[in-house]
């Protein structure tokens, strides 16, 4: 049985499959309506040219991936309804409001939140944001014509709205910016390669995989000045202002998940870890003394992989929540 976690994700991973070609749907039970989610495919987003612009109906519930005009009318009073917007790792979300047409003071509300938020786990989380909490929330209702523009933090944001009258609505365009140094980051595919570079910043940085998987560490540069490597730590991470760590968890928010494994020295290999976890998060701690660079893949745990263990394999964990 799938956790409440990987429940909630469900839109995530459906989408993550159609982007490959594979045909799953999600009901929306939540906004009252049988038909599938609207799929995103690459062979849709290769057939629109660069002066095209995609548009479509936003439903309640809601998940995009692509850049566009998106607009949502309320047919009946949608009182919980919420869009989350993802994109590659290395780009920006801009959403722009178009129009809005919404009754404030009759308890209507649109709010933008820089980041992901479910079941009141964020990510990033409250460590790992350059923002606190509180500014992470773009309120139309407070800031109205103000800032009619918003750009995330990292590749992931979302809107909450609630809209009490039929008829009433909002139009907005999603657009993407580049982001030469991503930080905090969503995986959308449940394999890939990245590398996490951060340039003499004091920041922490989590790139989080909404699936058990094997992760490979096959380069990890800490504490690096002037071409020279400080010494490594005698022992553990303790006191050590630059390392990478692994986690594990059920929720969405990494300050709240399970330490798995510290690494605070540097080295050139392969470092593999088995993680069946329903989220895994791969964080650097950064002082901003240093260039701190680590290379990494990842790939979808099996059942099969449960079972092999390999050389230069860490111990493993969270394999009965698969």
């Amino acid at each position: 049985m799938p956790s409440a976690f990987q429940f909630q994700c469900h839109f995530v991973l459906i989408f993550l499959a159609a982007s490959k070609g594979e045909t799953r749907y999600l009901e929306v039970r939540d906004a009252g309506e049988d038909e599938p989610f609207l799929l995103l495919s690459e062979d849709l987003k290769r057939e629109l040219s660069a002066e095209q612009i995609y548009r479509r109906s936003l439903r309640c519930i809601d998940m995009l991936s692509i850049e566009g005009q998106f607009t949502f009318t309320a047919d009946q009073p949608q009182l919980h309804c919420a869009t989350f917007f993802i994109g590659e790792p290395e780009e920006l979300i801009m959403i722009d409001y178009d129009f809005v047409n919404i009754d404030c003071r009759g308890g209507d509300f649109l709010k933008v939140f820089d980041g992901w938020i479910l079941k009141g786990e964020k990510f990033p989380s409250s460590l790992d944001h350059p923002l606190p909490t509180s500014q992470r929330y773009v309120d139309f209702c407070e800031s109205g014509n103000i800032q009619r523009s918003i750009k995330s933090s990292q590749n992931v944001a979302m809107i909450f709205f609630r809209i009490h009258q039929p008829g009433n609505g909002f139009t907005l365009t999603v657009k993407k910016n580049t982001n030469l140094f991503p930080c905090n980051v969503i995986s959308q595919t449940p394999s890939g390669r990245f590398t996490m570079v951060i340039p003499h910043q004091h920041r922490n940085c989590s790139f989080s995989i909404i699936y058990p998987v094997v992760i490979k560490i096959s380069d990890l540069i800490l504490g690096h000045l002037n071409g020279l490597f400080l010494k490594k730590p005698t022992a553990g991470c303790a006191g050590v202002g630059d390392f990478v760590e692994l986690l594990g968890g059920a929720g969405l928010d990494p300050s709240k998940m399970f330490p798995l494994a510290d690494l605070c020295h540097s080295f050139h290999g392969s470092a593999q870890m088995k993680i069946g976890c329903d989220n895994t998060v791969l964080r650097m701690v950064s002082s901003g003394k240093h260039i701190n660079r680590v290379t990494f893949e990842y790939h979808q745990l099996d059942l099969q992989e449960t079972e092999t263990r390999k050389e230069n394999s860490i111990e493993e964990f969270c394999f009965p929540s698969i």
